[in-house]
């Protein structure tokens, strides 16, 4: 066995989950070598929906612009049941006033993924293909991994840490002992990208609902492609899912919806499966997205967790290995992202069962009650903003974490800073701006005392300070209060008065050290 370079960070897995820690590792100048032991990148991807907290994570780095041309907003969701058009939601611009991204936003991960290589080639970083983990030990301050090329060759890699973003089938997870409960639901679904034409063709989602079948479609970029998942029932699930195919689907939802299909580039089946690994972390290792925990893809929530654990724990990383923050520093990372995932686990699943449950109590639910529910809620603007913040995991905190600490307003330690369009000013300014910088920041809203003002000049913290608008208190935010923000845009401490001891005890307690330019 042959040796190889060392990395800061070995990342094994290059879906979404490994891709954007690897950016984001790789624009904070850590070393990084991101391996996978398939070929090529997937070409029969489920995930569609990009939230809007990935997309604000995306501006931080550069990319969110670059998605947002390839990808569709989604302007509204039609329900049909047996055969009736019975309603339909108006998504529009749900969340204006809460994020820069207030849409419905799909783009199909196997683009997604290939935009991401192609950020992260231009950064000078290659995903290693046909590059299997075989196995990996911990010696002192390093971890020494076992790699194997597909013509059997093998190499030892060392790095400071290892980062498992290799599925639900983890290698990293596998060697750890760590284990990952939950189950698979019985039903078996399919997904298929399609040429279409008819009247659902329209650029929004429409979702078809009968006693037996179940089928979703979601728009693409191309006006004549569409994303269709649907339930396989019956007969066609009795086969092994690996020989079904295109022919072995139900035409009854397809039909009376006036779906016609004229090509299906690419056509797969899958179970849904719930787990949440038992930890995330065991000594310099890490588990991310599918490897950590998997659920139903019940408000296209998955994908976009596992990029949240990758920016979780990016910046984390990269101040350990810059001597930036003590070493306690990561053990934030899986409270902080376990706590998040056994919930979505929960709620998803409870979701998903209401939706495909053959009970007579459930059957009413969906055909009934929740399609002429939701676009009565919906058009209630409290419940239009909660489902935005849920669904889109703008809602998502640290509270009583062991880096949130403070309330100033309605904003807590541990809370997403809240966004700010700033007026008047150029068209687009506002107070995720400095984000970035991917760097630690002090936030005023109102006028900065000068004692804050010394102590950031003394410590190299940069510090922002905002003219007071209303719509700042309608965020939530106080007054001449001060926002200590994380690099991943979350408040770290909020206290409503400036105090430059409170904000250097807060810094020193958890060594976390400034670099100095």
């Amino acid at each position: 066995m042959t040796s190889t370079n060392p990395a800061q960070v070995l990342i094994v897995g290059a879906g979404p989950t490994g891709l954007v820690l690897a950016l984001w590792l790789t624009r904070l100048g850590v070393d990084v070598r991101i391996v996978d032991k398939t070929p090529a990148p997937s070409t029969t991807s489920r995930a569609l929906a990009v939230q809007a907290r990935t997309l604000e994570f995306y501006r931080q780095i550069g990319i969110a612009d670059a998605v947002h041309a390839r990808g569709r907003e989604v302007p509204a969701v039609n329900f049909w049941v047996s055969g009736r058009a019975v309603a339909r939601a108006m998504l529009g611009q749900i969340g204006k006033g809460i994020s820069p991204y207030p849409y419905a936003f799909v783009f199909p991960q196997d683009e997604h993924e290939r935009l991401l290589i192609d950020r992260l080639a231009a950064e000078g970083i290659s995903v290693e293909r046909n590059t299997e983990l075989l196995g990996f030990e911990e010696r002192g301050d390093r971890i020494v991994a076992q790699l194997a090329h597909a013509d059997g060759h093998r190499v030892s890699c060392e790095a400071a840490f290892v980062a498992g973003c290799d599925g639900a089938r983890s290698r990293v997870r596998e060697v750890l002992s760590i284990g990952f409960s939950g189950g698979t639901y019985e039903h078996l679904f399919y997904v298929a990208d399609v040429e279409a034409r008819g009247p659902v063709m329209n650029g929004e989602i429409h979702v078809g609902l009968d006693r037996t079948d179940f089928l979703a479609l979601f728009p693409l970029k191309d006006t004549h492609r569409a994303r269709l998942v649907g339930a396989v029932r019956d007969h066609a699930a009795a086969g092994q899912p690996e020989t079904l195919a295109w022919e072995d689907v139900s035409r009854r939802v397809l039909e009376w919806m006036r779906i016609d299909v004229a090509r299906v580039h690419w056509f797969s089946t899958y179970h849904v499966h719930h787990r949440v690994a038992d930890r995330f972390r065991l000594g310099r290792a890490f588990l991310l997205g599918d490897a950590a925990h998997v659920h139903s893809p019940v408000g296209g929530q998955g994908m976009n967790t596992g990029i949240g654990d990758a920016v979780n724990l990016a910046w984390k990383l990269a101040a350990v290995l810059q001597r930036r923050a003590d070493d306690r520093i990561l053990d934030t990372y899986e409270p902080e992202r376990i706590a998040f995932a056994r919930r979505l686990v929960a709620t998803t699943d409870q979701a998903f069962t209401a939706a495909t449950s053959s009970t007579l109590t459930a059957r009413a639910l969906r055909l009934q009650v929740v399609p002429r529910l939701v676009p009565m809620l919906f058009a209630l603007h409290p419940f239009r903003r909660f489902a935005f913040r849920t669904v889109s995991q703008t809602v998502i905190n640290y509270r009583g974490g062991g880096l949130s600490d403070g309330r100033a307003g309605r904003i807590h330690g541990g809370d997403r800073l809240p966004w700010v369009c700033i007026e008047p000013a150029a068209k687009g300014a506002d107070n995720f701006a400095p984000l970035t910088s991917i760097d630690w920041q002090v936030h005023v809203y109102g006028t900065t005392t000068p004692e804050i003002r010394a102590c950031c000049s003394e410590r190299h913290l940069a510090l922002h300070e905002f003219a007071w608008q209303g719509a700042m208190e309608d965020a939530g935010l106080r007054r001449d209060a001060l926002y200590l923000v994380r690099p991943d845009g979350y408040v770290a401490l909020a206290a409503a008065d400036q105090s430059a001891a409170s904000l250097g005890r807060y810094l020193d307690a958890r060594g976390i050290r400034m670099a100095i330019s």
